[in-house]
This record gives structure tokens, sequence and C-alpha cells, in this order.
């Protein structure tokens, strides 16, 4: 469901895919060919969520912001495991959040880089580009290789073509 809060109503392209099971609230701006999949919520009532371009947020994730404070902004070609809870943060372009991660206020992900399945990333933290972390707390593990960071545009493709499958379904 796509629904305003407080007069701001989401800005969603066409070329979009919104599942009818998600709830994408208030102000939010999606970038063109983004996904948001099954029973995951984008709740921009306390502040702004902007989500790139050819980004896909996966099943049960939640994305919000902290009252006044922190905003939730993914960049360009981002890939959202499944049911992780984005929260008040900064994610740059072309990276992949595995499932079940958990990334808190303040924290800024560089670009090109890798967030392992059930990594918690505490509030404030500063990913470096191109980095691999892993953990509860999260810690760096090491510099990614050109081609692990090439690998993460492999989900980004999956999910455009899985995109269009399911637009092509609704007849649009």
């Amino acid at each position: 469901m796509i629904r305003p809060y407080m007069g701001l109503m989401p800005k969603v392209p066409s070329s979009c895919y919104v599942d009818v099971s998600a709830q994408v609230i208030g102000d939010v701006v999606l970038g063109e060919h983004a996904s948001i999949w099954m029973n995951t919520v984008v709740r921009g009532d306390v502040h702004y969520i902007h989500i790139g371009r050819n980004t896909n947020i996966q099943d049960n994730s939640v994305l919000h912001g902290m009252l006044g404070k922190w905003p939730v902004v993914l960049g360009d070609d981002v890939t959202v495991g499944h049911t992780a809870t984005l929260h008040g943060c900064v994610i740059e372009d072309r990276c992949l959040i595995g499932m079940g991660v958990i990334i808190l206020n303040g924290a800024r992900v560089g670009h090109d880089s890798i967030i392992a399945a059930g990594t918690l990333i505490p509030e404030g933290t500063v990913v470096e580009p191109g980095s691999l972390w892993m953990g509860a707390p999260g810690k760096f593990r090491r510099k990614l290789t050109e081609e692990e960071k090439a690998s993460i545009l492999t989900y980004r493709t999956n999910y455009l073509g899985y995109k269009e499958n399911y637009l092509r379904e609704l007849g649009q």
C-alpha cells in the first residue's frame, strides 16, 4: 500500500515495483526501477526516506528514520536482503546489505561494500568504501576484491528482472 502521511505522498515512478503487501508511507522518494518487496515497511513518517535507482528492498525489511535527526538514504544499485532493518542510516551506491542485517542511527556504509547476513552495525559506525563487515557488533573483516565488488551488481540485475516479471504480471 502506498499512502500519504501528514499530507506527504510517496513519490513512486511508474518503472518501480511496490508489492501490494508492502507499506510505503509519507515522505518517501523511490528512484527509477527501484523495487519494494513483500511485507516490507518503508515508513517516512518522522523523517524522509530516499531510495536510489535500481535499488531493491527485499521481503519483511523495515526502513525508518529518527524524528528530526536521522533520515534513511540509500544510493543507486543497492540490494537489501530479506528482514533487514535500516534505521536512520546512509547506504551509499552499489552495496549489498545481507539478510537480517540491522543498521542503526547515524551509521554510514560506504559504496561498494558488503554487510554480511546477520550483522549489527551500531549507531554512528562508518563503514569505509569497499569493505566487508560481519558480526554482532559488526567489525571490519577485510577490503573487497574487485571481483567481489562487481558481484554486488549481480543481485541488482536479478531483482531488476524479477521486477519486470512482476510488473508484466500486473499488466504494467
